[in-house]
């Protein structure tokens, strides 16, 4: 009896094992098949960043298929179709959407260490518009940014969320197998993102990868790198993560925006954003496909269904934060220089002013502190408080610098207030000893302690130093420098060792970045902030400074702050604007620098520019004309150089340079109403100043690849010289209606290219049909501009034209909630032309309308009329077939009715 169990239990396990060894090779014949059958571009890397092996590719049932080809950039080692080491245990449906869960496999076979157990996969329809996923750990709590304060979903009620669920404009499927889910448009069943079993899903503590189809190769976005406008997805590598380094393509820049805009075949657009602040590898691949490899953190998705451009940045910035209204002055000409004495300061000014060169700001680099020190002036700049005193006596301003460190030893250590403050509130960053960590940045000590502006205290700290600052230089904004942060040694004077530093400064898996490890040129990953350890933080670190700042100069000044820094992340154009560091003086440089503000309008910070004439190396005077033509264009517009270079200062270069920038600046000042009612519109609609082509033609693929162009708002087109030694440029113009806009001249296009004439002194600009631009009689600073009066370029496409106006004061911090503005519409219908005043509660008096120029009239007028009454000031041009109306004397904040 025991004889006959035994046998038919020794019977039923071989039974079992020659199942198992059955479905083995059942599962290999699918695998060698799904391996086999994948096309190149569909392959998705097994071993990212280490070296292709085949054993160890096979050990983790991953396939292997070498190329002979040197050449090649897709992996050997690569994911089979049916990769799966997740399984599903449960989807339950919500009010707002779905939960699922999921466990590991037991049979998990992976490169990274401490894989979680157990997911939890959160589908939240937020709004009819916007749709969040996150993926993240069931058992332990895992790291989130706490910057931004993302603008959160509420639950409503059940009846209000079923009905949002019902009217999204997304669907969403999940895997059958695995953890993969696919974001379907409603309306036309196109997938964005197809997440489904592919590309071997991973979540591990410090290794996160998740890979998707994507519906086109249509992608911008994913900065901050120098890059072109319109995404390679050439399997091109994406780095995020903070770094001091002269931009250059192939490395990770100064701030990170895992954020994407994509327009699918159809023309319509919609966006992606991964709130994820820790390092971070995006691949692209010609599938086309998207991979993301975090080391840290969770995957927490928002998707925006646009369907234009201009409504994927609106829904994204409402989630991050709404750009800032900066002050009016700043949109003017600003000027710095690194190196400079007080004397060199000064012979800017008189040369600049005899010149006769619009500009409004002069900024200070780090020359004007002692030592090198926050929050201290130098006995060479002991004239700069008076000099600034007589900068505001004519309507200028006053910028400088700080650093976000601090010397850790001072000479005089009970005596300086920061140092001092700083240790009595123990708001330094911390070393792995609790003593504050120490690196060197420009303090001539030798030694620097870093603020960690996590800490409760941090921000009353700051606004105590700057308000001290400011009672003896009575300076007006703040540059924000080296705050990524940067460090001119690795990590700590005295290393990162601890019983964590492994852990911290070498993950198992380390993104592409410069140097090579986590903390070159930088402070240790281990350091320790209050809201935790810098391996999470490091690239919110600048964002929290610039809002210390914002918070600190808002409460000081009682008027709208003007913030500009290096470092960024999003939600950081809520605070300030933006440079884009120490770029090359190089007609490369100059062209790379129209993505870079594209770039960064669609990361919700309008407010940008490049270093006009370029930072380092020695400009010319061909180089520098045609710059100032660009950067008179730029959001912000500064010439700043870096030191032992020669003078770039517009006044220094010569008559060329000189005429150049009168002309360009006249013009980028006599646009200023216009801008800022961009600003103000980016402030409260969330939509871009800056734009491409593809903004306003989405339709148009001929202009989803042009980087050379570019639109403010949706009316004025700018075309810069960007080649050594040309006279003209070649342009594409969209199928619409332009005017040329210094000579009127129409051009129809059928959506066609161009050649048009670049004098050395001049810009090509474009007016689009159909618009009214509002502008302003310029003068030589912008507190001089806002006296003068005011005039309309209108525009017209088939005998209609609408703008508006948005005017306050320029520095009030509440004008828009306060109801301090106004704010007049403007509309031309066949022969009339008028306004709308929807509010009028910014008393002005200089709000009055002079000129009106209407372009493309094609018959000459009788007569004329201003709210009813006969006017006789007008004159048709028959051969430019424009009308002009001439000393109209109206009051803007009074409606009128001109017709003709």
């Amino acid at each position: 009896m025991y004889l006959q169990n035994d046998c038919i239990s020794k019977l039923f396990v071989l039974f079992i094992h020659i199942l198992f060894i059955l479905h083995a090779l059942f599962v290999l014949q699918i695998t060698m098949f799904s391996c086999n059958s994948l096309p190149n571009e569909l392959k998705f890397d097994c071993l990212p960043k280490n070296k292709s092996d085949q054993i160890i590719c096979e050990q983790i049932n991953c396939c292997w298929t070498p190329e002979n080809q040197t050449d090649t950039q897709w992996p050997w080692c690569y994911y089979s179709e049916c990769y799966n080491n997740y399984n599903v245990i449960n989807v339950s449906e919500t009010n707002t959407g779905k939960i699922a869960f999921y466990n590991l496999t037991a049979m998990t076979y992976n490169n990274y260490k401490k894989n979680i157990k157990m997911l939890r996969l959160d589908i939240v329809f937020e709004t009819p518009q916007r749709l969040r996923i996150t993926i993240d750990d069931v058992h332990h709590k895992r790291y989130k940014p706490p910057y931004p304060k993302i603008h959160e979903f509420k639950e409503k009620s059940k009846q209000n969320n079923n009905n949002t669920i019902k009217l999204s404009d997304f669907n969403v499927r999940l895997a059958k197998t695995g953890v993969g889910f696919a974001v379907i448009r409603k309306s036309d069943d196109t997938i964005l993102f197809d997440s489904r079993n592919i590309g071997g899903f991973i979540f591990s503590d410090q290794f996160i990868q998740l890979s998707a189809l994507l519906p086109s190769k249509y992608i911008y976005g994913l900065g901050e790198h120098k890059t072109n406008l319109l995404l390679s997805s050439n399997w091109k590598m994406y780095t995020m993560f903070n770094h001091d380094s002269t931009p250059k393509p192939g490395i990770n820049g100064y701030g990170s925006h895992p954020f994407y805009l994509l327009i699918e075949k159809s023309g319509k657009s919609h966006g992606v954003f991964l709130f994820n602040s820790n390092a971070m590898d995006i691949l692209l691949q010609p599938a086309p496909a998207i991979t993301y490899r975090v080391i840290g953190g969770i995957l927490d998705f928002y998707f925006f269904s646009g369907p234009t451009p201009s409504d994927v940045i609106s829904q994204y910035t409402k989630i991050i934060g709404r750009p800032f209204l900066p002050p009016y002055w700043s949109l003017g000409y600003h000027m710095c220089r690194y190196g400079q004495t007080f004397e060199d300061l000064i012979k800017v000014y008189n040369r600049t002013t005899k010149a006769g060169i619009p500009w409004d700001t002069h900024w200070n680099d780090i020359d004007y502190m002692d030592h090198k020190d926050d929050f201290t002036l130098s006995n060479n700049f002991n004239q700069l408080p008076e000099y600034v005193n007589s900068l505001h006596k004519v309507g200028m301003h006053h910028v400088i610098i700080l650093d976000p460190g601090i010397p850790s030893r001072h000479f005089n250590e009970n005596f300086f207030v920061p140092l001092k403050d700083g240790l009595k509130d123990d708001i330094f960053i911390k070393n792995f000893t609790g003593q504050p960590l120490e690196g060197k940045v420009w303090n001539n000590g030798g030694k620097t302690a870093f603020i960690d502006f996590t800490h409760p205290k941090a921000t009353e700290f700051w606004k105590i130093q700057i308000s001290n600052f400011l009672k003896v230089v009575n300076f007006d904004g703040l540059w924000l420098d080296m705050n990524e942060p940067a460090n001119f040694v690795d990590g700590d004077l005295n290393g990162c060792l601890s019983f964590e530093s492994d852990h911290w400064e070498n993950p198992q898996y380390l993104p592409n970045i410069v140097g090579n490890h986590l903390n070159y040129k930088t402070i240790c990953m281990s350091a320790r902030h209050y809201a935790g350890v810098h391996y999470n933080l490091h690239n919110v670190y600048g964002l929290v400074e610039t809002i210390a700042t914002y918070d600190a100069l808002s409460k000081l000044k009682n008027t709208r702050p003007f913030v500009i820094s290096r470092s960024s992340f999003p939600g950081f154009g809520h605070y300030a604007g933006h440079w884009t560091g120490d770029i090359n003086s190089s007609w490369d440089d100059m062209k790379q620098s129209i993505t870079d503000i594209i770039n960064f309008n669609l990361f919700g910070i309008p407010l940008v520019g490049a270093d006009i004439c370029g930072f380092h190396h020695n400009t010319t005077v061909e180089l520098c004309s045609r710059w100032i033509q660009l950067g008179a264009f730029y959001p912000f517009a500064r010439n700043h150089n870096d030191q032992f270079m020669k003078d770039q200062d517009p006044a220094a270069l010569g008559t060329e340079v000189i005429l150049s920038t009168k002309k360009s600046l006249l013009t980028r000042y006599s646009l200023l109403p216009y801008l800022y009612s961009l600003f103000w519109k980016a402030h409260i609609e969330g939509e871009t100043v800056v734009r491409p082509l593809f903004f306003e033609y989405p339709f148009d693929d001929n202009t989803y690849a042009i980087d050379t162009q570019f639109l403010w708002g949706a009316a004025l087109l700018i075309l810069p010289v960007l080649k050594e030694k040309s006279h003209h440029v070649d342009v594409y113009l969209p199928r619409d209606t332009w005017y040329e806009f210094y000579n009127k001249n129409i051009i129809l296009s059928n959506g066609s290219f161009f050649v048009i004439e670049a004098p050395i002194d001049t810009i090509p600009l474009m007016v689009r049909g159909g618009f009214i631009l509002p502008t302003q009689m310029p003068s030589i600073t912008t507190t001089l501009s806002r006296q003068n009066y005011y005039e309309l370029l209108v525009a017209t496409k088939r005998n209609q034209a609408a703008g508006f106006l948005f005017l306050d004061d320029g520095e009030s911090l509440d004008s828009w909630t306060n109801n301090a503005y106004n704010k007049i519409q403007f509309r031309l219908m066949n022969t009339t032309l008028f306004s709308i005043v929807e509010m009028n509660n910014y008393n002005d008096n200089n709000c009055i309308l002079q000129n009106i120029t209407i372009l493309g009239v094609v018959r000459e007028p009788l007569n004329a009329t201003i709210n009813e009454y006969p006017f006789n000031h007008y004159f048709y041009n028959k051969t430019e077939k424009v009308l002009y109306f001439k000393m109209l004397n109206l009051n803007l904040t009074n409606s009128f009715n001109i017709t003709w």
